[in-house]
């Protein structure tokens, strides 16, 4: 297991979810093109690298390089790493063609290669991330009203708004993201701020 203190960058769901088999660390998707049009994911993907730095991982077709520069071009190339796999002909198996360019997308890549591909960026020599020494919890957003209640969704698009976070982040992004971002003692004084104000 390969353990990250950056946010990994991906494309998609099956990106995200083929490298969370071997690596530690928190993923998101760009869900594609959609990254061009999502103004908060955007403003997230730059308080996360500038925490901790993010490291992007697209595919090596035109679409994947586009959105590569896209994220790239919108932080400090100091809190960038790249890493890139090879063009490996083929199709997904869960696709029914190959792509446009006939090339394997990140799912499709073997672990193996994929791994390497972390090495060569220089990120197999970290040391594991420690964990926030008390993270914010489920059980934390459910006491909150954040998650589980009745009004759970409009307080949490609420929370989403105020933290300049993308509106369609479910409970578990949102915690994971909380717990990158923040202390749990910061996280808490925002949200009793916020409780406040409203």
């Amino acid at each position: 297991m390969l353990h990250l203190r950056q946010t990994v960058i991906v494309e998609g769901k099956y990106d995200k979810a083929r490298l969370a088999a071997f690596i530690d660390a928190n993923i998101i998707t760009t869900d594609g093109f959609d990254i061009f049009r999502d103004r908060a994911k955007l403003q997230m993907i730059r308080a996360l690298a500038a925490r901790d730095g993010i490291v992007i991982l697209t595919d090596s077709d035109h679409a994947g390089f586009r959105i590569r520069r896209h994220i790239a071009g919108a932080v400090p190339p100091e809190q960038v790493t790249h890493v890139y796999i090879p063009d490996m002909p083929g199709k997904e198996r869960r696709k029914p063609k190959p792509g446009a360019e006939g090339l394997l997308g990140v799912e499709g890549i073997p672990d193996k290669i994929l791994l390497e591909a972390f090495i060569r960026a220089g990120l197999d020599q970290q040391e594991a991330p420690l964990p926030p020494a008390y993270p914010v919890t489920n059980a934390d957003l459910m006491e909150l009203g954040l998650s589980g209640g009745e009004n759970s969704r409009a307080l949490r698009a609420a929370l989403l708004k105020a933290l300049g976070l993308p509106s369609h982040m479910g409970p578990k992004a949102l915690l994971r993201t909380i717990n990158a971002l923040y202390s749990r003692e910061d996280f808490f004084q925002f949200v009793q701020t916020l409780t406040e104000q409203g």
